[in-house]
């Protein structure tokens, strides 16, 4: 029963178009959820929820994880009683998730962009970077483009199937421009459609997949001794936007942000911005509203 149960789960995922990674990842939440419970799925209530997390806990697992955990249980349980037509409360109940800290995003200044650059190696490399740096992309988009998905001549890429399963449309920068074209005359005449390919070992000519383009962060990382991750550079991206004056909803579109409350927490570390709009707007409050006796005395009048 729990096994059809499942398989049904699954089948309905496809049918709302998750992708197969999402997919994958609910589906091995909800087996090891499966394989921990003493009694049946059908009859589970928010006190064997309460143990699960408490196990979850037990093994070292954080917050975040956890939480990511009850969420696709959750799901599983919301689409269990739509489906059989029941009112049943779902056990994963809302508060039950762990508090989490909101770190503000991480982004680099501009000399620790330029000691990055500088340290990169090789053409295809520079363009990977830039796309992050200047398109906003994240690395399973970088690693995912095709040669389809260029319009090199109106300098924009349809960055296809991107988080929850959005297509998304981005500009492309004059150095990042550069930096692609370069890349291109340089690739080896290949059929495979993924434009970022390995120069060596055994998968030379292969798909550069997300975990190779991760390694080659990490390896810049330890050779400028910068703490900086592919996502850094898009939070970066972000916020240098955001300083020049690029409206939210501009950015969110750009990020591919579902939320605008998600593209406003860079307003919060975007101080360059801030103190540019303070001391513009104070200006004009001064000349409308200070009083000439809050003016500053003359040399006579401190006498």
């Amino acid at each position: 029963m729990a096994d059809e149960s499942l398989v049904k789960y699954r089948r309905f995922l496809k049918r709302r178009n998750y992708s197969a990674h999402t997919i994958k990842t609910y589906m091995n939440t909800l087996e090891h959820f499966r394989r921990w419970l003493s009694l049946p799925l059908e009859e589970v209530s928010s006190q064997e929820i309460s143990a699960y997390i408490d196990s979850l806990l037990a093994q070292g697992l954080t917050p975040k994880t956890i939480n990511c955990r009850l969420d696709s249980v959750r799901g599983f349980y919301h689409y269990r009683n739509r489906e059989a037509g029941l009112t049943r409360p779902n056990p994963v109940k809302t508060g039950l998730a762990l508090r989490l800290p909101r770190p503000l995003p991480r982004f680099l200044k501009d000399e620790e962009v330029e000691i990055f650059f500088r340290s990169l190696q090789g053409l295809r490399d520079r363009a990977i970077f830039l796309l992050m740096l200047r398109c906003g992309l994240r690395v399973e988009e970088v690693a995912h483009l095709r040669l389809k998905d260029l319009d090199l001549a109106q300098r924009r890429i349809l960055v296809r199937q991107g988080k929850g399963n959005k297509d998304r449309v981005v500009y492309v920068s004059n150095d990042a421009d550069r930096a692609l074209r370069d890349y291109l005359q340089s690739r080896s005449a290949s059929k495979i459609q993924e434009i970022f390919l390995v120069h060596k070992g055994t998968c030379r000519g292969m798909p550069l997949s997300v975990r190779g383009i991760q390694k080659r962060m990490e390896y810049y990382a330890r050779k400028t001794g910068l703490d900086v991750s592919c996502h850094q550079l898009r939070h970066t991206m972000a916020t240098q936007l955001l300083n020049a004056d690029a409206d939210l909803v501009t950015i969110q579109d750009l990020l591919g942000h579902t939320r605008i409350k998600t593209t406003q927490r860079y307003a919060k570390i975007s101080n360059v911005k801030v103190q540019r709009d303070y001391y513009k707007a104070m200006e004009v409050v001064l000349q409308k509203t200070v009083p000439k006796s809050f003016h500053p005395l003359s040399v006579d009048q401190r006498q």
